[in-house]
């Protein structure tokens, strides 16, 4: 039994049971023995093993995301940051994605830059969502973070043969083989002797599976009590798939199948009934995600850049929604997540006041940890788990210090984390990932990019070059 004491800090990001919700303190301790949380608040009395000076700190609870993919997207960086697909809509689901995906090393190198990004940024609980591959659990593991182990499976892969029109090819079998592994995974994630590990049921994309498969899924999610995600209204294609396919939208076909409830989260949420994009006649989405206590991941970054966005993330809190945050694409910062969130919401709702920085913060915990269906993370309180983030307030980034929440959100973001617990051990240190090695992940993912963009020609329809797909900011001289 080991106990931690981070003495007088001078902002803690504490929870107050009374009166449901975080609340600042200032000149405060706060304690951990082991994994758990034992003091927040003045004058700890007791011994501690290890005392933290907090003077010049913030100390706030881990951030909680909700959708990421880690073993893919930091592969993109650089090619993906201005493409999208004119035809579709602006996505890059169809055309783009498939082009640049890592080889077997680059998975590995992916996730370690992944997890290193997460850690810096003050994330200490990740869905995350990935196709099964070697290694997965025990890096992990090794990596000190808490993980919702999603892996993820389909009854069909989508494809373009000409950037406008996009087909399916169905294989039901494999779907329901896939189907069977990742249940197995999430079996061997709750036994993982790391203890941080969990699972989630996740279907891949609403379009890419069958009814009976998306059935399967969520009887056997609510079977085992663990959570359930899945891709829907992420696109204007897709939302006009399945309405073509039942004539309803994605959320109205999902609650038809009895998909939708408290255990289900819906992956971006972005094209419901309302949105401008799809002329659709009913307005009855955002109801339905509310009344049946659907959570929705909102993932702005990876939108954004392509002109698209969730129009107004305030509405989907008004209505009662749970929203969680989450990073799916590079850079994994969810500070950022936040950032973007708040400035496409208030944009446009054409109101400053639609969604505020304290709806945002909590998403990032509270509605992370209850769309998991976890009651012991997001906040800071003896009896929680010891997963929280120290500050520095001080960083000249962070200053004039008035709230510090708000200096962290719209200034410093990650450069002012400068420790990290997860389980009551530490995996950051002073800014530096005690547990992976960052900079040679790094280096692992430039050379496998370089890798992967030698096979572009050989999977574009088009045999485009890596260039010609999405060429550099300035030409070579």
């Amino acid at each position: 039994m080991t106990t931690t004491l981070i003495k007088n800090a001078a902002w803690v990001v504490a929870w107050d049971a009374g009166a449901g919700r975080h609340v600042y303190l200032n000149d405060a301790d706060v304690a951990f023995t082991d994994g758990t949380l034992t003091h927040v608040g003045p004058s700890f009395i007791g011994t501690a093993d290890r005392t933290i000076d907090g003077r010049g700190r913030m100390v706030m609870p881990g951030l909680v995301n909700i959708h990421a993919h880690p073993s893919s997207e930091p592969m993109s960086k650089g090619f993906m940051d201005e493409v999208g697909s004119a035809g579709l809509y602006m996505s890059s689901l169809y055309e783009y994605m498939p082009l640049f995906r890592p080889d077997p090393e680059g998975v590995k190198a992916c996730v370690l830059v992944a997890l290193s990004e997460l850690l810096l940024s003050g994330v200490t609980t990740v869905a995350d969502l990935s196709m099964a591959h070697d290694g997965w659990l025990d890096i992990l593991g090794e990596s000190g973070i808490r993980a919702c182990v999603a892996p993820m499976y389909r009854s069909a892969r989508w494809y373009t043969s000409n950037g406008h029109e996009v087909r399916y090819e169905w294989n039901e079998a494999a779907g329901r083989e896939a189907f069977d592994n990742a249940l197995r995974l999430i079996d061997l994630a709750r036994q993982h002797p790391s203890g941080r590990l969990f699972g989630m049921v996740c279907p891949a994309q609403i379009d890419t599976c069958s009814a009976e498969l998306l059935n399967d899924s969520i009887a056997v999610a609510r079977e085992r009590n663990v959570p359930f995600q899945l891709h829907a209204a992420q696109s204007v294609v897709e939302f006009q798939e399945i309405t073509r396919r039942h004539g309803k939208t994605p959320i109205q076909w999902l609650e038809q199948l009895g998909v939708l409830g408290p255990s289900t989260i819906i992956g971006h949420g972005i094209f419901l009934d309302h949105h401008s994009w799809v002329h659709w006649p009913t307005r009855r989405d955002l109801d339905l995600l509310a009344d049946t206590g659907t959570s929705v991941a909102h993932c702005p970054t990876v939108f954004q850049r392509r002109g698209i966005t969730l129009q107004s993330a305030g509405a989907y809190l008004r209505r009662g929604i749970n929203l969680g945050l989450g990073t799916d694409t590079y850079p994994h910062n969810l500070l950022e997540e936040i950032r973007s969130a708040a400035y496409l919401s208030r944009t446009t709702a054409g109101d400053v006041g639609d969604i505020r920085t304290t709806d945002l913060f909590n998403a990032a915990t509270l509605g992370g940890a209850k769309a998991l269906g976890r009651d012991d993370i997001g906040r800071l309180a003896p009896g929680m788990r010891a997963d929280l983030a120290i500050v520095d307030v001080t960083l000249p980034a962070m200053r004039p210090l008035r709230d510090p929440i708000r200096s962290l959100v719209y200034a410093a973001a990650e450069r002012a984390v400068r420790d990290v617990f997860v389980d009551g051990l530490q995996v950051v240190d002073n800014g530096r990932v005690t547990t992976l090695d960052y900079p040679a992940a790094a280096e692992a993912l430039e050379e496998a990019q370089r890798r992967a963009e030698s096979r572009v020609p050989g999977i574009d329809y088009a045999g485009r070059t890596h260039l010609e797909v999405s060429p550099l900011t300035f030409d070579r001289a």
